[in-house]
């Protein structure tokens, strides 16, 4: 049974830092890309980082280097460090994992709240 589940939520103010954690079991966790995505009250869900199993980091435009997508491949975990938080960045966040080669599998993690306020 694969899950996916994250931790390190929680209230934050402004210019605050989190870091998220993925914990992930039931898959061969070397061979997928990694991600992280949001979703806000009444928007779209969006990719926040991805990050490959041979290490190529993408980011969203709105990360504008305040966020580093990491990961352990021994401990099958995942990380979101984000620094410099805004109140724009409140939201749902939720782990990803995609392998990489066939046969395709993508897996989700039911999410994290994130709350920046003062």
């Amino acid at each position: 049974q694969v899950q996916l589940v994250e931790s390190g939520g929680g209230l934050v103010q402004p210019g605050g830092s989190l870091k998220l954690s993925c914990a992930a079991s039931g898959i061969m966790f070397g061979l997928y890309t990694v991600g992280w995505y949001r979703q806000a009250p009444g928007k779209q869900r969006e990719v926040v980082a991805t990050l490959t199993t041979v290490g190529i980091e993408r980011y969203a435009d709105f990360v504008k280097g305040r966020f580093t997508i990491s990961r352990d491949n021994v401990q099958k975990m995942a990380y979101l460090r984000m620094n410099s938080l805004e109140a724009g960045d409140t939201a749902i966040y939720f782990c990803y994992a995609e392998r990489e080669t066939f046969p395709r599998d993508t897996n989700w993690g039911q999410g994290t709240q994130v709350t920046v306020s003062s």
